[in-house]
């Protein structure tokens, strides 16, 4: 083990400095995660006319969904280990004007592997943002400030959920045969075209490294140095010295499984929205992509709450829990209902505010167990071996939706990979003893 009992309280000026930090930092990184989600899961909305105009099976589209995350496995460690080299202005412009490129050409598909090739080609562009991102945030904020800034970052999920159906809904809706292009060609390109702008601006708006923050002084840069060398984890922490040492760690396994089940709970949810609420009795483009908002209204706030208190606790394990036990009661909610459509929208609104709160929690986890020497490629190792959850569940949710005639057993089946990755973090990790602890801010 490599744990410390150094504790550093924060001081006013402490608080002023990430202050300045995060809104220099963070509202452009938020605004990225926006536009990464949307050019992720809009093909949720875009497949209600695809399936029409191209007659796309099930099938097809579940596969299409899924295969988005090869590309993300076998590119996002190579990503990661370059933005450490190159740093991420460069990493970020690279990454958002080729994942941008390719979410605007979706709008040419016409053949299913054309649709396979291009969700590849989004994934392995896309890889290394994330990760990237994630492991940026741990340049800037030690471990006691790490869980709710991550959740600040992962908002853009959030937000994204937020408008993709009522802005999918509606470009869907009223730019439908628009200069000859379907509905579903105008959301590709519309939601498509920021992300390469978003790549040139971090370019002129990010450094890569604190000590190149021109608005930082030099007493507030020592002193972040400072906070970032003495705060220690709430979790045990690996002592890796090299990436074989890395990769022989059982607990880096254990938490890139964890992250499959999370990943693959999530996508089952956020893929299959627009349909669970069509089945609910719900036909209008624009009434689906409104009632596929709401949800994400309480989970903004549930994700911000979760991370403050994780922090201020300095507890992971048992915050993952209890957010995934929320899922786990939000989907019990839907499958009791009925298709009861006030009923439904309830429980889909509690287990969107889980899903949305496990994440931050995770990634804190990882980032507070890795060490210096391995927090780069055991980000995204954990990342991209976790987000096989992505192509994994579409094709199985489709597969059990098909073989039951409904969406209730895929509903139990998000559920038992929500409680069993809470099995895993509980049985594998143990807490850092309270006199070992960052003192929270």
């Amino acid at each position: 083990m490599n744990q410390t009992s150094n504790t550093v309280a924060e001081t006013p000026a402490d608080r002023a400095m990430y202050s300045i930090i995060s809104w220099r930092i963070m509202p452009l990184l938020l605004a990225a995660y926006v536009v990464a989600f949307l050019d992720r899961i809009n093909v949720g909305y875009a497949q209600l006319q695809m399936k029409d105009t191209l007659a796309f099976s099930d099938a097809v589209y579940a596969l299409g969904a899924g295969i988005f995350f090869i590309g993300y496995l076998l590119f996002e460690v190579p990503s990661n280990l370059m933005l450490e080299k190159i740093g991420v202005r460069k990493t970020l412009l690279r990454i958002m004007v080729c994942w941008g490129g390719v979410a605007v050409a979706m709008m040419f598909v016409q053949t299913a592997m054309q649709f396979y090739v291009l969700r590849f080609l989004l994934g392995a562009f896309e890889a290394g943002f994330t990760p990237g991102v994630l492991l940026y945030l741990t340049f800037w904020y030690p471990p006691a400030r790490r869980a709710r800034m991550i959740a600040v970052f992962l908002l853009g999920a959030i937000v994204a959920s937020l408008i993709a159906g009522p802005l999918s809904g509606a470009i869907m809706k009223y730019l439908n045969g628009a200069n000859g292009w379907h509905g579903w060609q105008w959301l590709f390109l519309v939601q498509g075209l920021p992300a390469p702008l978003l790549g040139i601006v971090a370019w002129f708006v990010l450094v890569d490294k604190p000590e190149q923050a021109s608005w930082l002084s030099t007493e507030q840069k020592t002193a972040l140095r400072h906070q970032l060398d003495a705060q220690g984890p709430s979790v045990d922490k690996a002592a890796h010295a090299s990436l074989i040492d890395l990769l022989r760690d059982p607990k880096v396994w254990a938490l890139s499984l964890t992250y499959v089940l999370v990943v693959a709970g999530t996508y089952s949810i956020a893929f299959w929205t627009p349909t669970l609420i069509r089945s609910w009795g719900v036909n209008d483009m624009l009434r689906i992509g409104v009632y596929a908002a709401l949800p994400q209204v309480c989970a903004m706030f549930g994700v911000v709450l979760l991370g403050r208190s994780s922090d201020r606790h300095q507890e992971r394990r048992w915050h993952f829990t209890g957010a995934a036990l929320v899922v786990v009661a939000g989907l019990s909610v839907i499958a009791m209902a009925d298709e009861n459509l006030a009923a439904s929208i309830a429980g889909l609104s509690l287990a969107v505010m889980g899903i949305a709160s496990v994440p931050p929690v995770f990634f804190a986890i990882v980032s507070e167990y890795l060490p210096r020497t391995s927090v780069a490629a055991g980000i995204a190792l954990v990342s991209s071996i976790g987000n096989l959850g992505g192509a994994i569940a579409p094709p199985v949710t489709t597969a059990i939706n098909a073989a039951t005639g409904g969406t209730v057993h895929s509903l139990y089946f998000v559920m038992g990979v929500y409680v069993v990755a809470s099995l895993i973090l509980l049985t594998v990790f143990r807490r850092v003893a309270p006199e070992l602890r960052p003192q929270a801010a």
